[in-house]
């Protein structure tokens, strides 16, 4: 059965490719980008499927009415994907106030706000699944990320609870946790932090990591099949990592952070009090 999906930040990289699929296939899709000028073709070519809407996520008040009209255009909303945000690189102390402000207003409270204005139409329905293009920065941090980091673990920890207070609604929740894919997300969107000369030699030495190389990054047509599937399922997963780093990277990373749990089990039990 087609579904009706609602998808941000989809003018380029991921979100374009999995808009153009959904299409493709012949599902109903409401579009947001900041200029719907880029959905031109895509409105001439499916003009009974496809509703591009002109949005910025920031605005609490104005994706509130853009998912609104979405469900009234349609008829019913299946899926919202929360696809738009944008990276910040720089060591912790390099990002200033005005790019840690700015990208947690589109990262996290414009995620946020997306999902608040769905869950109505959801919880009436007694169905929907809610996608959150989270990260596996979601998961683990590297140096330089830090404040992307952020934002991603916070998504990932209101998600998380969203989950178990929606299930009783029939509603459905997925962080989707790519590796690097070559899209724009180091390019043009990206914003760089202020440069501190000490912090050179470590981001030379991030240069030579495993998995986190230009030569590992994923194809970004290649997650298509990954999304639709995941669309499609009766019962979705609560995480779905996009990629071959991000399973392999986590399992040493928590199998480190299980055993220094455990060499300081005894102080952390001891600090219970009873």
């Amino acid at each position: 059965m087609a579904k009706t999906i609602f998808i941000t930040g989809a003018s380029r990289g991921f979100g374009r490719l999995w808009t153009e699929a959904l299409l493709k296939r012949g599902d109903k899709v409401a579009a947001t980008s900041r200029s719907a000028e880029v959905f031109k073709q895509l409105e001439a070519e499916y003009p009974e499927n496809f509703l591009s809407i002109s949005l910025d996520i920031t605005d609490r008040k104005a994706v509130s009415e853009a998912v609104k009209a979405a469900k009234e255009h349609f008829g019913q909303l299946d899926v919202v994907i929360n696809n738009a945000g944008y990276g910040v690189f720089g060591a912790v102390e390099e990002v200033g106030e005005k790019e840690t402000k700015d990208i947690f207003e589109a990262n996290v409270f414009g995620t946020l706000w997306v999902t608040q204005a769905a869950l109505p139409i959801f919880r009436a329905q007694g169905s929907g699944h809610v996608i959150q293009l989270s990260s596996v920065l979601g998961v683990w941090s590297l140096p330089t990320l830090g404040i992307y980091n952020a934002t991603k673990f916070a998504v990932e920890g209101f998600s998380e609870a969203l989950a178990d207070e929606v299930r009783d609604f029939g509603v459905k929740v997925t962080m989707v946790e790519p590796n690097g894919y070559t899209t724009d997300f180091g390019g043009s969107s990206a914003v760089q932090g202020e440069a501190i000369p000490a912090y050179d030699q470590l981001k030379s030495s991030l240069a030579n990591v495993d998995g986190l190389l230009p030569k590992d990054y994923g194809k970004p047509e290649a997650t298509v099949p990954a999304i639709l599937k995941l669309i499609d399922s009766e019962n979705p997963p609560l995480r779905l990592f996009l990629g071959k780093v991000g399973l392999r990277k986590t399992e040493k990373i928590y199998s480190e952070k299980l055993r220094t749990w455990n060499e300081w089990k005894e102080v952390s039990e001891a600090a219970h009090g009873h």
